[in-house]
């Protein structure tokens, strides 16, 4: 399985800046790929897919930007997503 994670900040204040622009990307491939991104996993708002025929993650972590990786390395793990790909 592929993860795309978009950084970004949490809360509304941050929405359109940007250290947001992460959360943005990964927004319209969710749009434009019809994966819904609710799931709450590992401080991260995840949701599950295929893009180009393969198995995708994508991750909204619900930290603030400089703390993402305590929410992504957990998420990491735990679902076995090959890091490097």
């Amino acid at each position: 399985m592929l993860l795309v994670a978009g950084l970004g900040n949490p809360g509304e204040q941050y929405a359109l800046t940007p250290h947001n622009l992460g959360f943005m990307v990964v927004g319209r491939l969710a749009g434009r790929h019809g994966i819904r991104i609710s799931r709450k996993d590992s401080r991260a708002l995840t949701g599950t897919g295929e893009i180009a025929g393969r198995p995708v993650m994508l991750a909204l972590p619900q930290t603030y930007m400089n703390l993402s990786g305590t929410s992504l390395a957990p998420l990491i793990e735990k679902h076995g997503i090959a890091v490097g790909e």
